[in-house]
């Protein structure tokens, strides 16, 4: 499962040759604006404020309690409705993409807190086009 995320992550362009993110991924809202980035260590999600947000765990993505948010595909991140909450620079398909505003500077990173349990991730709803209602911070704290 993980050789199989790694893949259709460096098809997008999201690692590196070596299976090693090259940089720092930007998470857009569906009105273009910057809201957070997935850090370089390929797992981390934080909002530009520098307050840690949540995780990726191979496709899933999790807050800090352990709750399941969504998951993410093709470099869209879902919501737990299979509606696209966050696009990024290699999005592939999905809805419309509105102009990508410009990212604002990183506050310096909080200190991620203890993972929570995972939560059992639920059977996922077919994937729409239509954007997810919390395509910003809120999504986090679904």
């Amino acid at each position: 499962m993980q050789i199989a995320i790694e893949e259709r992550l460096r098809d997008n362009k999201l690692l590196s040759l070596k299976g090693e993110f090259t940089h720092m991924i930007t998470l857009y809202s569906s009105s273009g604006q910057a809201a957070a980035y997935l850090d370089d260590d390929g797992q981390s999600i934080y909002l530009y404020d520098g307050t840690p947000a949540g995780w990726l765990s191979d496709e899933s993505v999790y807050a800090y309690s352990g709750r399941y948010l969504g998951w993410v595909d093709n470099g869209w991140f879902y919501d737990r409705s299979g509606r696209p909450a966050f696009f990024t620079d290699d999005s592939l398909g999905g809805p419309a993409r509105p102009a990508r505003a410009a990212r604002p500077a990183r506050g310096a990173r909080g200190a991620r807190p203890a993972r929570g349990a995972r939560e059992a991730r639920p059977a996922r709803p077919a994937r729409s086009l239509s954007w997810s209602q919390i395509s910003n911070s809120d999504y986090f704290d679904q």
